[in-house]
């Protein structure tokens, strides 16, 4: 996401973006009645979205739902999107997704979902259940990370041509470009400055359908007369977006 998104540039829905994100999740924290948990490889994803935690049969999480009220107890579940490549202000979103945890017959967790909502840099989104149960995650998405960092580690002379390919729309006094977010509308590179960075959206040729399509949308990008990037500003970080 750019600092200044433009509508008319195609992006991922804020349903999809919350899908994506979920798609790539290793972990998440949770929050219950007076109880915080930090669960890592401990939770799944339907293909509709739904929610289902795998807790060990002795923690205290499976100890305290057992003890809950009417059998189900209400939860808090907050999601983080971090960039994977080394650049400055690497959160790139937050979902946070509330409902009621309900204990099935094989010991693991369903939620049931009251509430989604995405927090980016340039604002904060509620999603509608159906319309989160409806959207896919990115083709891209379980994949992105390792293809950013591929590009970060191993071809910094195709960033440098793509920022490049900016002209003189790109303000001067760039001291370090990195990828930071792939999706199958296109790239994003994060530009920093002494202070502040501005974000740098450059869309693909065709919508890219899969990694190695992608992988050819990025050189056929190179090949390309430069486009209108659309590029913005942000002076200030993630602490001035409010949970």
């Amino acid at each position: 996401m750019s600092a200044a998104a433009d509508p008319e540039l195609p992006e991922q829905t804020a349903a999809e973006r919350v899908r994506s994100l979920l798609a790539q999740a290793v972990s998440l924290s949770l929050t219950t009645d007076g109880q915080d948990y930090d669960l890592i490889g401990m939770h799944s994803v339907g293909s509709k979205g739904q929610i289902t935690l795998h807790p060990q049969p002795d923690t205290p999480l499976a100890a305290q739902i057992a003890t809950a009220p009417r059998g189900t107890l209400a939860a808090l579940l907050d999601f983080t999107d971090i960039a994977p490549t080394a650049l400055r202000d690497r959160v790139r979103a937050r979902v946070t997704i509330s409902g009621w945890l309900t204990p099935a017959d094989d010991g693991s967790l369903r939620l049931d979902l009251a509430r989604v909502t995405l927090r980016t840099p340039t604002g904060t989104h509620e999603v509608g259940l159906d319309e989160y149960a409806l959207a896919e995650a990115d083709p891209l998405a379980v994949e992105e990370a390792a293809m950013l960092t591929h590009l970060a580690d191993a071809h910094d002379d195709m960033v440098t041509d793509l920022l490049l390919r900016s002209g003189s729309r790109l303000p001067y006094g760039v001291r370090r470009t990195l990828p930071l977010a792939v999706d199958r509308h296109g790239i994003t590179l994060r530009c920093e400055y002494r202070e502040g960075h501005c974000d740098l959206r450059l869309l693909f040729p065709a919508t890219a359908r899969d990694a190695v399509h992608a992988g050819e949308q990025v050189r056929r990008l190179l090949t390309l007369p430069p486009p209108s990037p659309n590029c913005g500003h942000r002076r200030r970080g993630w602490s001035t977006i409010k949970g």
